[in-house]
C-alpha cells in the first residue's frame, strides 16, 4: 500500500511568500510522502510550469505530486493524481477519464460522502477538515475525531485528515484511524520546512506503529 503519511499542501501566503516549488522542495527533502499543489488564482500555462517543476523535482524521491482540484493539468503534468472536493468534478466522472494507477483523493465530512467516493472510485478520502483552520478559509467548522473514525470504519481505501492539524495532535488524529495527515501551516508556517517536515512525518510514523501493534 502507498504511504500517505505525510501529505504536504502548498500554499504561497502560509509559507510566508515561498514559491509553490519553493515549498514542495523543503517537504520533498523532509521526507513527505505527498505533496499537493493547490493553486487556484494563476492562469493554467503558469499552473502546468510550477507542477512539472515540482514533478522533476518529486521523481527522485518517489514522492507523490497531486494537483489539486485541476485534472486536465494533472494530466497534462504527469502527476500522480488529482484531489476532488465535493463541489468539483465528480470522481465517478474523473475516474473514467483517468484510469488506474492515477490517483483520485477526495475529500469528505461524513461517511455518506467518503462511501459515495469509495463506490466512485476513488483512492482515497480526506476527511476535511478535522479541526478548524485558517490556512483555507473556506474549510468550514472542524468535523473532529469521532468523524475520522467513522469514516474509517466504513471504507477499504486509506483515509487522511486534514485542517488544524500540527505536531501535538496527528497522534490523536492517527490514533482515531488516519492512515496520515495532510499540513499546511504545521510545515510552510515554520522557518526550516525540511526539518518541520522530517519531524511531523517522525511523529506520524510512530503513531501509525503504535497503533499497528496495539491493534496485533
Amino acid at each position: 500500500m502507498r504511504s500517505f503519511a505525510l501529505y504536504v499542501v502548498t500554499d504561497e501566503v502560509v509559507s510566508g511568500g515561498r514559491s509553490h516549488l519553493e515549498c514542495a522542495r523543503g517537504a520533498i527533502a523532509g521526507g513527505a510522502d505527498v505533496v499537493q499543489l493547490r493553486e487556484k488564482e494563476r492562469p493554467s500555462g503558469e499552473i502546468l510550469a510550477i507542477a512539472r517543476d515540482i514533478r522533476a523535482a518529486a521523481v527522485a524521491s518517489g514522492t507523490l505530486l497531486i494537483l489539486n482540484d485541476r485534472l486536465d493539468i494533472a494530466l497534462a503534468a504527469g502527476a500522480d493524481g488529482v484531489h476532488l472536493g465535493q463541489d468539483d468534478l465528480p470522481v465517478a466522472v474523473a475516474r473514467r477519464i483517468a484510469p488506474r494507477p492515477f490517483l483520485i483523493g477526495a475529500s469528505v465530512g461524513c461517511v455518506a460522502e467518503a462511501l459515495r467516493a469509495e463506490r466512485e472510485g476513488a483512492d482515497y478520502v480526506a476527511v476535511s477538515p478535522v479541526y478548524s483552520t485558517v490556512s483555507k478559509v473556506d474549510a468550514g467548522p472542524g468535523h473532529g475525531l469521532e468523524t475520522v473514525a467513522s469514516v474509517r470504519g466504513a471504507v477499504r481505501i486509506p483515509v487522511i485528515g486534514i485542517g488544524g492539524i500540527g505536531p501535538v495532535n496527528a497522534p490523536d488524529v492517527i490514533g482515531a484511524g488516519a492512515d496520515g495527515c495532510a499540513v499546511i501551516s504545521a510545515v510552510l508556517a515554520r522557518p526550516d520546512v525540511a526539518e518541520a517536515s522530517r519531524s511531523l512525518r517522525e511523529i506520524i510514523v510512530s503513531a501509525l506503529e503504535e497503533r499497528r501493534a496495539r491493534s496485533a
